[in-house]
């Protein structure tokens, strides 16, 4: 049997909890583990996350909704129970076509994204 210091958690779904992250998007930061961080984003038809990056690795899954994904220059039209991986580091955006929701997993986690 292993010892570890992590502990482990649930996240029981509540409406409330959600922070704008930019206008048209709210998230939500359900987990934080030892090396992941679970995220539940809401995104309204028409909102833009302009191109960025950050150092964390991101896994993503479209519950519902279409989005246009855009993963180091590329395109990739989105629609629900797609999946991606982007890693850390490299430059993506998206534009909304549709309210969509989405569940990502950051690695490691991001600080600005933490549960108080």
């Amino acid at each position: 049997m292993s010892s570890s210091s992590a502990q482990a958690s649930v996240c029981h779904a509540a409406p409330t909890g959600y922070v704008r992250a930019i206008e048209g998007i709210r998230r939500k930061t359900m987990l934080n583990g030892a090396h992941t961080q679970l995220v539940e984003f809401k995104l309204a038809k028409d909102a833009v996350i302009p191109v960025h990056s950050h150092p964390q690795e991101q896994t993503g899954y479209l519950v519902s909704g279409r989005m246009i994904l855009t993963i180091a220059g590329v395109d990739h039209e989105m629609r629900a129970g797609d999946s991606w991986t982007i890693p850390g580091g490299v430059e993506h955006g998206v534009k909304v076509l549709e309210d969509s929701v989405t569940i990502e997993v950051f690695s490691p986690a991001r600080e600005d994204y933490r549960r108080r």
